[in-house]
């Protein structure tokens, strides 16, 4: 199952990511409004974990847009307790209401109850694909091995885990803040160069025996997968 949490407490969306990871969900994090917004419109999520006060986009605004296109169930996660606020939340279109702070064991019980609530075409839908494919790059997620045109290539768990993310998401370009989150478990620090000596070692795995370059550089935006014809 997956799930998207937008919280801009950077240590509970933490918290929340290795939670509900251990829980067996895939697990993406938004730390604002808009990136939670354009994640949730552009994703297909199981469930989304939504934070009430974010900046740049309350988490009620984020709902309100969500609801006009999609009808992903979400869980408001917020501090406001009062009768109204939870009362305009779930007017808006939250599915559940949660105050913090919180038991995990009772945020993980409403999330089990809304997939149950949600029916088959959610809770019940077909089982995630354990091959990943890009051109002629194939990515086993059960086996934990990558092969292009049929060969090998020895990867080390993180440039593993990077690569799946990669092709997770292929044709999108990914920051070095969501790389540094979603691989590294961490809040992104401008002064350290693990992403970038990351990708350069994944880079020369891929693509340097290869005529065809999978991964790029998007010059001051981060990084994208993808089959380009030159």
């Amino acid at each position: 199952m997956k799930i998207l949490v937008v919280e801009d407490e950077i240590k509970l969306a933490d918290y929340l990511n290795k939670g509900l990871a251990e829980e067996g969900f895939t697990v993406d994090v938004a730390h604002n409004g808009i990136d939670g917004l354009h994640l949730a419109s552009e994703m297909d999520y199981d469930l989304i974990v939504l934070d009430g006060m974010l900046p740049g986009i309350d988490g009620l605004a984020v709902l309100a847009a969500l609801r006009q296109t999609k009808q992903t169930p979400v869980l408001m996660l917020t501090a406001r307790g009062q009768v109204e606020d939870r009362v305009k939340g779930l007017q808006c279109g939250a599915d559940d209401y949660l105050v913090k702070p919180f038991a995990f064991s009772e945020l993980v019980a409403r999330l089990h109850v809304l997939l149950r609530r949600s029916g088959p075409s959610v809770a019940q839908a077909a089982p995630e694909a354990t091959t990943l494919r890009l051109a002629d790059l194939e990515l086993d997620l059960i086996r934990r091995r990558a092969t292009r045109a049929g060969q090998r290539i020895e990867l080390t768990a993180k440039e593993f885990n990077l690569l799946s993310l990669l092709l997770r998401r292929q044709g999108e370009v990914l920051t070095r803040t969501e790389l540094a989150s979603q691989v590294w478990d961490m809040n992104f620090d401008s002064e350290t160069n693990v992403v970038e000596v990351a990708i350069r070692r994944l880079r020369l795995k891929l693509d340097q025996p290869f005529e065809q370059h999978l991964l790029h550089t998007v010059r001051g935006m981060g990084y994208v997968l993808e089959s380009r014809t030159t």
